[in-house]
Parts: C-alpha cells; structure tokens; sequence
C-alpha cells in the first residue's frame, strides 16, 4: 500500500494454496511455490499463475533432491525475483522437503537449504519458520538457514 513490491519465496513441501489465493490479484506481490506436487492440497500446477502474471508455481516430482532446486532456483525463481526486483525477499521457510521428513519425500539436505537462502542473499529477506516434521531435520536445517542469513 506504500508502493513497496514484496515477493516470496515458498519452498516449503506443501502448496501455498492459501497465499496464493490471498495474492492472485495483487500485481505488487510475487509469490513463487516450490513444492511436491502431487501433494495435498492438491493445488500449485505450473498453469497457475495468478491474474497478474504474479504467481510462479514450480511443481516438483517426490524425490527430486538438492540437484533439481538448485536449478529450479537458477532457471526460474532467481530470473522472477530479478525481474520483479521486489523491495523485500519474504521466506516461507519449511523444512519438511528435509530427506528425514516422514511426510513427504522430496530428499533435501540441510545444505540445500543454506544454499537456497544463499542465493536469496542479493535481495533484503524476512524469513518465517513454517516447520517440518522430523525434529533432528528441522533442527539442523534451521540452524544451516540461520547461519547462512547471518552470512549476509
């Protein structure tokens, strides 16, 4: 509302369905989903990309692992946010797409998560803890993320 643009960057294992719906017409606000898909809620298909052009969901098969985020982030979430050039970075920081999570079974380390956060250091970020499942996986994915926003 005060001409700020925010973008945010969703990598938790689960659809945003929620922001996404919040922000499908809100051209100011970038919202990019990495996610496991198929995976409830059942949404986040590539096609669904908000009236404005706004909404970058980047569905990814069970198993995928670090390899395919990282060049997820470097073909498309890094050239959206670029073009965006958003005022803030916000992180929907979840973990449960860790490789211990038992809810789902996208197979990222701990390091893909400092290095995701690493990439998002070119632009100002906010991060907020969605969770995760396995306590020993959150723990030490937390703690990468932190360490690599301090790193900035």
């Amino acid at each position: 509302r005060e001409g700020k643009s925010v973008a945010i960057v969703d990598w938790d294992v689960h659809h945003g369905n929620g922001t996404q719906d919040i922000f499908w017409d809100e051209a100011a606000i970038g919202y990019v989903s990495l996610h496991q898909f198929p995976l409830y809620p059942g949404s986040g298909a590539a096609t669904e990309s908000g009236t404005a052009g706004n909404i970058l969901n980047l569905p990814v098969a069970a198993g995928s692992g670090d390899d395919i985020y990282f060049g997820l982030f470097d073909e498309s979430v890094l050239p959206f946010l670029r073009d965006r050039a958003p005022d803030v970075v916000l992180i929907s920081a979840g973990f449960d797409a860790h490789e211990r999570d038992p809810l789902a079974q996208m197979n990222l380390t701990t390091e893909c998560f400092a290095e995701m956060t690493r990439k998002l250091l070119g632009f100002p970020v906010l991060s907020v803890l969605e969770g995760g499942y396995d306590l020993q996986g959150l723990s030490t994915s937390v703690r990468a993320h932190l360490e690599a926003l301090l790193e900035a």
